[in-house]
């Protein structure tokens, strides 16, 4: 896999491979719907990529918890062969 590099990502902020993906998927949402890419979405979406926000250790244990939640109702949707039961 291609390293990132600060000259090579968005910019040329240091993105991680995973955040200058994002970036340039909604860029090419943005162009192939023929609307402007350069947005306050965008420049939010880059404030938190660079300073995200800080979870309250409440939040972070609240935020893992309902995750879990999620994981095991997305299981038990699942029938005995692993499909998802309708």
């Amino acid at each position: 896999m291609k390293e990132t590099e600060p000259r090579t990502t968005f910019r040329g902020l240091p993105l991680t491979p995973e955040q200058d993906s994002e970036i340039r998927h909604y860029i090419h949402l943005q162009s192939r719907h023929g609307v402007p890419w350069d947005t306050p979405e965008l420049e939010a979406m880059l404030h938190d990529m660079l300073d995200p926000p800080e979870l309250a250790d409440e939040d972070g244990q609240a935020l893992g918890n309902s995750m879990a939640a999620e994981r095991s109702a997305a299981v038990g949707e699942q029938d005995d062969s692993g499909r998802l039961a309708s």
